[in-house]
């Protein structure tokens, strides 16, 4: 009888983690921002029948990243538990963090079970509040661990490189145009430092709205309101551009005309006897 091969606990977590990590970074990102009204989803997903970016529950919103067919099941669970929840005690019980805590413990017995492979997938579980300062969004790693994230994440694809990008220019009082083109142009990043152009029929994107009259907050933003936004976002970079092209062209003639006036102040004033130095003068797939 041969003797099984051993592999120690630690090493066997660590391939686990491995095979899950690979798996989701060949997914493609998913961008969460806080802006003025509320959380915006974008996604980069040309799919109109495959959704990353879901409604849970009344306040409450799930965006994944990797296998379909295992976050769809994860999805699927969290609306159930919601619903139940809501129906058995009251609707504000239904909160992102409880709902974030149950799919942590999904998550982390798959992932230390030896009887199934882990879980390809990353999810982001958001909740608006009636001020951006009671928004909630939660990000869940393949292993269980439950991360508490404020104003921008990204998961899925080149993940890392995305946050930076985030992280840097992402500032509290946006607009949802403002956010939207923040979360288009890191999402356009690529790996190798160049960047891409993502219209909107590549794009799925979704907001929870705390200005909504309704009780249910999430919104699908599609077709011609999404455009219309990309567009609005656009125009108003090319508006500064403008702007600022403006401005130096007006400081360009100021200066020259400053420059002129200069020379024929020295002029005068050198013959006046101040010398010709001016003293007047300016100073110078398969996964999703």
């Amino acid at each position: 009888m041969s003797t099984p091969f051993y592999v120690s606990p630690q090493q066997a977590m660590a391939d686990r983690a491995e095979y899950a990590r690979k798996g989701i970074a060949r997914g493609r990102s998913v961008v969460v921002l806080q802006y003025t009204d509320g959380v915006v989803f974008v996604a980069e997903n040309p799919s109109r029948a495959l959704h990353k970016v879901s409604e849970i529950y009344d306040r409450i919103a799930f965006a994944a990243v990797g296998k379909y067919n295992e976050f769809e099941n994860l999805r699927i669970g969290g609306v159930r538990y919601a619903d139940l929840r809501g129906y058995t005690y009251d609707r504000e019980d239904v909160t992102a963090r409880g709902l974030a805590n149950v799919y942590a413990q999904t998550l982390g017995t798959i992932f230390s079970s030896a009887a199934e492979k882990p879980y390809e997938v990353e999810l982001i579980v958001a909740e608006v509040g009636a001020a951006p300062e009671d928004d909630q969004i939660y990000r869940l790693p393949h292993d269980g661990s439950i991360v508490d994230e404020h104003g921008s994440v990204a998961v899925g694809g080149n993940a890392d490189q995305i946050s930076s990008y985030l992280d840097q220019r992402h500032r509290d009082g946006m607009t949802l145009a403002e956010a939207l083109k923040l979360a288009v142009d890191s999402l356009s990043r690529d790996n190798n430092g160049g960047e891409r152009t993502l219209t909107a029929e590549q794009l799925e994107v979704a907001t929870l709205d705390r200005t909504r009259p309704q009780q249910r907050k999430f919104k699908r933003i599609l077709g011609r309101q999404l455009s219309r936004l990309l567009d609005e976002s656009g125009g108003a970079e090319a508006g500064d551009a403008a702007a600022d092209a403006g401005a130096d062209a007006g400081a360009g003639e100021s200066g020259a005309a400053a420059e002129g006036a200069g020379d024929k102040g020295s002029k005068g004033k050198g013959t006046k006897g101040k010398g010709a130095s001016g003293e007047d003068g300016p100073e110078g797939e398969p996964l999703l």
